[in-house]
Order: structure tokens, then C-alpha cells, then sequence
């Protein structure tokens, strides 16, 4: 099971949320031995410890759309990932990878918050 982790700072008060990101994957470490990311914006920051299961080369976490306008840290499995893929695709979205991870961020594109409504499987 991958280990996940992230910051949101409104006040941007804190110190440097990539400073911080760093000591909190490598606390998860036994989590998620394989690999680790970490992505900082403004105000908010996303960490993940990868257990490669799907996708062993390609799904580098956290992960974005292609503008870098949405990002996701994520564990789980979603089972109907690639028939949601295929519509996807079919409405002109490009993916990098072939993870659940990433349909799940072209989904929201789509539907926003209501998209996990489409999701099936167990994820965090």
C-alpha cells in the first residue's frame, strides 16, 4: 500500500512547503519503497511513497494533467479504470501513462468532484 501525504497552507505562513514535503514521504517510506514524489504549489503541497502495482515504469506520483492544472497523490485501485480510459480518450484526452492515477485526473477535468461518483474500486 502506497503512503500518502499532504500540506495546505493558506496563509503561506509556513516555511517552505517544499522543505517539509521531503522529511514526511521519507516517513512513509515503508509504505511505498519503490519510488517517491513530491509536488509543491503556493499553498499546498502533495507527497506519495509508490508501491508500483500498475504500471510498474510510468506512474511517477503525484501526477498531473498535461497543463499542470490539476494534481493527484493517490492509493487504491480503481477497477474500471480502462473503460473509463476509452471514453476519455473518445472525448480528446491525451494520456502519458496507463494507471488508474492518471483517468482519474482527466476525469475530474470532466465531472470535477462528482467524478469519484464514476469511480469503482478502493482508493485514498
Amino acid at each position: 500500500m502506497c503512503g500518502i501525504c499532504g500540506i495546505i497552507d493558506y496563509d503561506a505562513a509556513e516555511v517552505d512547503l517544499r522543505e517539509r514535503l521531503p522529511a514526511m514521504v521519507q516517513s512513509l517510506h515503508h509504505r511505498g519503497p519503490d519510488e517517491s514524489g513530491t509536488w509543491a504549489g503556493a499553498a499546498a503541497g502533495l507527497g506519495h511513497a509508490r508501491l508500483s502495482i500498475i504500471d510498474l515504469s510510468d506512474g511517477r506520483q503525484p501526477l498531473s494533467n498535461e497543463d499542470g492544472t490539476v494534481w493527484i497523490t493517490y492509493n487504491g485501485e480503481v477497477y474500471n479504470f480502462q473503460d473509463l480510459r476509452e471514453e476519455l480518450i473518445a472525448k480528446g484526452h491525451r494520456f502519458r501513462t496507463r494507471t488508474d492515477t492518471e483517468v482519474i485526473v482527466h476525469l475530474y477535468e470532466e465531472e470535477g468532484i462528482r467524478c469519484v461518483d464514476r469511480l469503482n474500486g478502493m482508493f485514498a
